[in-house]
């Protein structure tokens, strides 16, 4: 996950029918390239070096990452649940986040991320 900011690294670790699942959006997202969107535009969101994992519990092919973040004075403490398939790719990837005031504001930066994103190949 280290190299998870550099958008070639990030594209090599999704499977092409990867799926995310937002904790503001109430579909699922499917397909790589959308899933590539949205982990761009977090990782604009987060990257403003107070992210930081916390813990990581690994179970065979799944994980749960606990991070912990500062974004405009509220503190944002949440989970990345991801499921690896037998290749190693990422196949699916959960954000859940607390509390209320954090959820509201990573609505609030990943939607102006997503606006200014260039449109998905």
């Amino acid at each position: 996950m280290a190299g998870g900011s550099d958008p070639a690294v990030l594209s090599d670790m999704l499977a092409e029918d990867a799926v995310f699942h937002s904790p503001v959006v109430h579909t699922p997202q499917a397909g790589k390239a959308k899933v590539m969107a949205y982990l761009t535009a977090a990782s604009g969101v987060f990257g403003n070096g107070s992210f930081r994992y916390v813990r990581e519990l690994v179970d065979g092919n799944e994980m749960m990452l606990e991070f912990v973040a500062e974004m405009d004075g509220i503190t944002v403490n949440g989970v990345d649940i991801i499921r690896f398939g037998d290749d190693g790719r990422i196949t699916d990837f959960k954000v859940m986040v607390r509390p209320l005031k954090a959820i509201n504001k990573v609505w609030e930066m990943m939607a102006r991320q997503l606006d200014n994103a260039p449109p998905a190949a």
